[in-house]
């Protein structure tokens, strides 16, 4: 009878392991409450763009009642997003701005989402881990060539080109008179940026850009936009913008253009050149006047031609 107890405390125990293990068996077997995991896996929130917050979402197998909070890479939660939220049956999403339960912005690294169901007892750690990234790369300019260009479509000098690096993988910009005009395809740490001289699908007004780059990382981070690099957008110029000559005299002037030809017009004459040197002659009448050169009928520039008496 001594044994008895004995007996009795281990066929509990035995009993109790089996109902153990039973349950972990059927839990095994039993389906995921949730399924159809969506998880941003990095973002800044920091980056005043439309990635600085992160998006939770999965699908529900049951209506119930769900809390969801951000834990930190310690297992410790940094931020409560729902609690006791009664949730339909389907899809549901939360969002995370990057900050904790004081609202400060968290650390920089790995966080992962923790799901518990009230109804059916489950707690579930998302194994989709969320990166907070909030330092802004560093985009190098290199160069800029050419410093003058003329975009007239015509194969000479039409474009810009930038070259550059940066200190992480990210994609590069290139920013004309602060506007984008040009986004690098890939992530990379280093590469060029061409720009046509063109916007709106037209050619640029001659005069002066201001050029910049920028760069973002895979998180929205931008890095800053100090160095400006201005370059010419020019076509065909006179070298001269007044030029005095006699009456019936010939002159010249130099046509400043990389087109292989241009058109001219001077005191009801006109005619096609290929010289970068124009030579003219001046009327019997003195008078101003003036002398133009153009390409493609959309690009010109002209110069005061002052006649004079000869002896004058």
């Amino acid at each position: 009878m001594a044994r008895l107890p004995q007996l009795l405390i281990v066929l509990a125990v035995l009993g109790a392991t089996a109902a153990a293990f039973a349950f972990t068996e059927r839990v095994k077997l039993e389906r995921s409450p949730i399924t159809g995991t969506k998880v941003d896996r990095v973002f800044s929130p920091v980056c005043e763009c439309a990635r600085n917050v992160a998006v939770i979402s999965f699908v529900l197998r049951r209506r119930g009642t769900v809390t969801v909070d951000m834990l930190g890479s310690d297992g410790r939660r940094v931020r409560r997003l729902v609690r006791d939220r009664e949730e339909l049956k389907g899809r549901v999403a939360y969002t995370w701005d990057g900050r904790d339960d004081l609202e400060q912005v968290v650390d920089e690294g790995v966080y992962r989402p923790r799901v518990e169901l009230e109804e059916r007892g489950r707690t579930i750690v998302l194994p989709n881990p969320i990166r907070v990234d909030t330092t802004a790369p560093r985009i190098r300019l290199l160069r800029v060539l050419p410093k003058v260009f003329s975009p007239d479509g015509d194969g000479r000098r039409d474009r810009v080109t930038a070259r550059y690096e940066t200190n992480e993988q990210a994609r590069a910009m290139m920013l004309v008179d602060g506007r984008r005009r040009v986004l690098s395809k890939f992530r990379s740490t280093e590469g060029q940026l061409i720009w046509f001289g063109r916007v709106n699908g037209r050619p640029v007004s001659p005069g002066t850009y201001e050029i910049r780059l920028r760069a973002f990382d895979r998180a929205g981070n931008r890095s800053s936009s100090r160095r400006i690099i201005p370059v010419v957008a020019s076509y065909i110029e006179l070298a001269r913008e007044r030029i005095e000559v006699v009456a019936g005299r010939r002159f010249s002037v130099r046509v400043l253009t990389d087109a292989v030809s241009y058109r001219w017009l001077f005191a009801g004459e006109r005619g096609v050149r290929r010289k970068r040197v124009l030579v003219l002659r001046a009327p019997e009448t003195p008078g101003t006047y003036r002398a133009f050169v153009s390409l493609q009928g959309r690009f010109a520039d002209s110069a005061e031609v002052v006649v004079t008496e000869p002896g004058e």
